[in-house]
């Protein structure tokens, strides 16, 4: 045991798991790890239109300039449950300082399962032109975890991440065509990482070992758009939400079986730009029943490319990832169909690209992919005053490849260790449900 504690500065315990915040996205609900599902009504529609509609208090995260078409005082109360499906097929190789060749494990079985997405969104008109909102939402997040002893495990095994995301925001009437609005949003983070790693317990004797991040940060950003109502029938939206940096912070556990062997306490950081986000929406009434909608998403992930992950004691680094992220795109498009003044039907269609440029860059944290989206639902009004949105969706998953290469870094340098390297070859399948409900009061 003292040979282990001697080296504990050693220890390449991949510390980088922090960088794997950056890695560690459920793939499927939104390109990379962003969220899409803010609101059960845009579910519905796949979020087509959703910068153009301004049909409920949503409106505060896709289009704030949109709350000028509430009149009325209104809250929302409701949240969404994501299952994902994300079944590994492939081997893994297993690192030379532990004796090399094929790892031993299984597949991890399925490393998904459900999550759940609350939203709170709050619209009161100050009078006939400004309108304040207040949105609390998770723009971000994920979870996914493998079996413990997988072949993939030096890459990663948990990845839980986090963010809520508060934004109070303004619209103002300019005239009765064009409306524009701003938003203030403060965002925290939390991230929860584990994969395992080897360690040096001797002068050449290696073992393999776990390590656990817990990190977290607070940051701000904003975001804004416009409404132009070209006529009673017609209208576009656009908005943008601005990227977020963070430095986030962490505290690593490293462990060799039950032994506990070393800590840092807020002694390794990162840097994270979380991408800006930018849609041009469109709807138009084709009756008086049926509304037509579309929306562009584009999605600046090439802010995105390199994350090192430093040691602040003495500002060296302990991980370099390569991300190389390209920008996404997403198009969407639905229709909303009053069948009564009661009731409204929805349905929806979405592509929504990847930032993950190839099998060389897909990681076992984010094995993303392309997805299609099937979209429907329904709104109830239930009075003049109280609303049920109901909406279902299913993302198929294309199967895609991997071919990542992830080693410990030598102490003191930014080279990778060769005999610590570990390479996972094979491919990923799955499929994405989601469920969403809200209730609106009117006021």
């Amino acid at each position: 045991m003292n040979a282990v504690n001697s080296m504990r500065g050693r220890i390449v315990a991949r510390t980088a798991v922090l960088a794997g915040l950056m890695t560690g996205a459920v793939p499927g609900h939104g390109a990379g790890f962003a969220l899409s599902e803010q609101g059960a009504a845009g579910l519905g529609d796949a979020y087509a239109g959703a910068a153009a509609l301004g049909e409920d208090a949503s409106t505060v995260f896709y289009n704030p300039a949109g709350m000028s078409r509430l009149s009325r005082g209104e809250l929302i109360v409701g949240g969404a449950a994501i299952g994902l499906k994300a079944e590994f097929s492939g081997t893994a190789t297993r690192p030379a300082a532990l004796g090399g060749g094929t790892n031993t494990g299984g597949t991890g079985g399925d490393a998904g399962g459900w999550s759940g997405v609350p939203g709170l969104y709050l619209v009161k008109p100050i009078n006939d032109r400004i309108v304040f909102g207040l949105g609390v939402s998770t723009p971000f997040g994920m979870r996914t975890e493998y079996d413990d002893g997988w072949v993939g495990r030096f890459q990663g095994i948990k990845s839980d991440l986090k963010t809520i995301n508060v934004n109070p925001a303004v619209s103002y009437r300019i005239n009765d065509s064009l409306s524009v609005g701003v938003g203030v949003n403060y965002q925290r983070i939390e991230a929860e990482l584990t994969n395992a790693v080897v360690l040096q317990t001797g002068i050449s004797t290696f073992a393999e070992g776990r390590t656990r991040l817990k990190a977290d940060d607070d940051s701000w950003g904003w975001n804004a758009g416009a409404l132009w109502e070209i006529s009673d029938s017609s209208r576009i939206g656009v908005s943008y939400r601005s990227g977020i940096h963070h430095t986030v912070t962490g505290d690593v556990t490293t462990t060799l079986g039950s032994t506990y062997i070393a800590a840092g306490s807020g002694g390794s950081r990162a840097d994270i730009e979380l991408p800006a986000i930018a849609s041009v929406s469109f709807v138009q009434a084709v009756s008086p029943t049926v509304d037509l909608l579309a929306d562009v998403t584009y999605t600046h992930w090439s802010s995105v490319q390199q994350l090192t992950v430093v040691n602040t004691a003495n500002g060296t680094a302990r991980d370099i990832l390569n991300f190389d992220f390209d920008n996404a795109w997403r198009y969407s498009v639905g229709v909303n169909y009053r069948l009564s003044e009661a009731w409204m039907l929805r349905a929806g269609l979405a592509y929504d690209q990847t930032p993950v440029k190839d099998a060389q860059h897909r990681t076992v944290r984010l094995p993303d992919a392309d997805r299609k989206w099937v979209a429907f639902g329904v709104r109830w009004n239930i009075t003049g005053s109280a609303a049920l949105d109901a909406g279902y969706a299913h993302l198929f998953l294309n199967d895609v490849n991997i071919n990542f290469s992830r080693g410990q870094l030598t102490p003191g340098t930014t080279s990778v260790s060769a005999p610590t390297v570990s390479t996972v070859t094979g491919s990923y399948s799955g499929s994405v449900d989601i469920f969403a409900l809200q209730y609106v009061q009117r006021f």
